[in-house]
């Protein structure tokens, strides 16, 4: 593939990537395997890939204003769990050999996956004040941000899920929360690839400026289609990449 087909693609890819992302999807289950196509290996497909998600963070921090406003006191203790979460999943992402990366990948993409199908009854948790919301309680958003800062995909519904618990709030705050994590996991996972690894960024640039359109034109997109059309197209897809990730030679 040409360099100029492959950055179509990403760019292309990038696109699809945003408008999911900005229905709730989980973005990373488009933007990897555009990676991936375009000949890039899984490790370093990660990598650009969590770099080029910085894109997605300013258009949803633009539209959330208001929420956020009322969220200061809970961001100033969260955002220092996130950075220090990422650093460590970003650090372990870089001490792990490809190969072995190559190995797990396909059930990072199948977690991330199954996350997204279940995420009604992920969200709906925020509702309950038995255990099983006690439970998930347990989960800190440091944990969370190991993970988004490894691999990513997924990260944004399990930190929606928690925050539900964590803030009793209702759904637009905690989403308006969960973008500014995501954006600052997003962040310093590039901040930590760029300053110790090679970042391959004619993939990244093509993908980052998808993920902006995408972004962008998602919310007037998503209006028009139901959610869990778009929520269960992304699932099937993603259980899909993961079957095709552990029969692809590592």
């Amino acid at each position: 593939m040409s360099p100029i087909d492959a950055a179509v693609v990403l760019l292309m890819g990038g696109i699809v990537a945003g408008i999911i992302g900005s229905g709730g999807g989980v973005s990373s289950l488009v933007s990897y395997p555009a990676l991936l196509a375009v000949g890039i290996s899984p490790l370093q497909a990660n990598m650009a890939n969590l770099v080029a998600g910085v894109a997605i963070g300013p258009g949803s921090a633009v539209s959330s204003q208001r929420e956020l406003a009322e969220s200061r006191v809970v961001l100033v203790r969260l955002v220092p769990f996130a950075v220090l979460g990422t650093v460590v999943g970003a650090g372990l992402l870089l001490l792990t050999p490809p190969g072995m990366f190559a190995r797990v990948v396909p059930f990072l993409v199948a977690g991330g996956s199954l996350l997204l199908a279940v995420q009604p009854a992920l969200m709906k948790l925020h509702e309950r004040k038995d255990r099983r919301g006690a439970l998930l309680r347990l989960v800190s958003v440091g944990a969370v941000s190991v993970y988004g800062g490894y691999f990513g995909a997924g990260s944004g519904v399990m930190l929606l899920a928690v925050i539900l618990v964590l803030v009793d709030s209702g759904i637009p705050r905690a989403n308006a929360i969960k973008n500014v994590l995501i954006g600052v996991i997003s962040l310093v996972a590039a901040a930590v690839f760029i300053t110790s690894a090679p970042v391959l960024w004619g993939a990244v640039l093509p993908l980052a400026g998808g993920l902006l359109i995408g972004s962008a034109l998602g919310p007037l997109i998503i209006r028009k289609l139901a959610p869990s059309l778009v929520r269960w197209l992304a699932s099937a897809f993603g259980f899909l990449l993961a079957i095709y990730l552990s029969l692809r030679p590592t």
